[in-house]
């Protein structure tokens, strides 16, 4: 699941796109001015909401390290609102925020296998963002198991807005979507541009509602990779905006020359964080 899972068998260097087949940008390090970037879009006084998921074990060390690299990195002096859903809100740990930044708490069920808990999360954040219009401009949903390791500005603002698996940031087409046509998440031949990995995705909280709202889990079938394979459905169906290449890296790979910057990485495992 997430960026750890699917990977291509046999990866071949291609050059970074800038523009998709449908004209959304693709972002990457080296094709956009940061401080620029930055600049602009301070002006227009936005805020973001961020999502969340910390249940069972997940609700410790591990959702404050993500909180706390996001504190770091992320869309620095702009506002930011957390949600953190939880099973466990006594368990959430205290983070400093900086100013202009604050963190909400929403209790969930907690489930006992993970595939249970992915698949719950889209009905989790269509609901959230159904009060976060209220609240913010835009809204990203992040994997509570990885970590920020460096800047995740502006630039990954937009309608909305998908990241490429790290396993697939070339555009070889042994794709792993689902491929029974029973399922909610099928993917034929013929369809399907890129393949975006589960762990972020987000864009305007309007876009984000009708997006989640539209992802149908439950028919019975569990999708091969779950919801980053409905994820991957839904973009086929609905094309993204913005398409951020080389942003999620899976750190049990070998770092290629080629990859500039590694922004939103696989938590590293050590012996105070819980195995997935």
């Amino acid at each position: 699941m997430g960026v750890g899972a699917p990977s291509a068998l046999h990866p071949r260097p291609t050059e970074l796109l800038t523009l998709t087949p449908w004209l959304a940008p693709t972002v990457s390090e080296g094709t956009f001015n940061p401080e620029l970037r930055q600049h602009l879009y301070q002006l227009l006084n936005l805020t973001a909401g961020i999502t969340v998921f910390a249940v069972g074990k997940w609700s410790g060390k591990v959702l404050q390290h993500v909180l706390e690299s996001a504190e770091e990195f992320v869309l620095r002096g702009f506002w930011v609102h957390y949600y953190v859903f939880t099973s466990s809100p006594t368990a959430v740990p205290g983070v400093w925020l900086g100013p202009g930044r604050r963190l909400s708490v929403a209790s969930t069920q907690g489930h006992s296998q993970w595939e249970e808990v992915s698949m719950r999360r889209m009905e989790a954040i269509s609901h959230i963002a159904r009060r976060a219009h209220r609240e913010a401009h835009y809204l990203f949903c992040f994997h509570v198991n990885m970590t920020f390791r460096n800047p995740w500005g502006p630039e990954t603002l937009g309608d909305m807005m998908a990241a490429i698996h790290p396993g697939y940031f070339s555009t070889l087409q042994q794709f792993p979507y689902e491929l029974r046509q029973a399922s909610a998440a099928f993917v034929a031949d013929s369809e399907g541009d890129f393949y975006y990995g589960g762990v972020v995705f987000g864009g305007r909280v309007a876009n984000v509602y009708e997006f989640t709202r539209g992802c149908h889990l439950d028919t019975g079938i569990m999708a091969v990779w779950q919801e980053e394979s409905h994820l991957n459905r839904r973009f086929v169906l609905h094309k993204p905006s913005k398409v951020l290449s080389e942003y999620l890296w899976d750190n049990r790979r070998l770092q290629t020359p080629s990859l500039k910057l590694i922004r939103f990485s696989t938590l590293d495992k050590d012996p105070s964080v819980p195995r997935s």
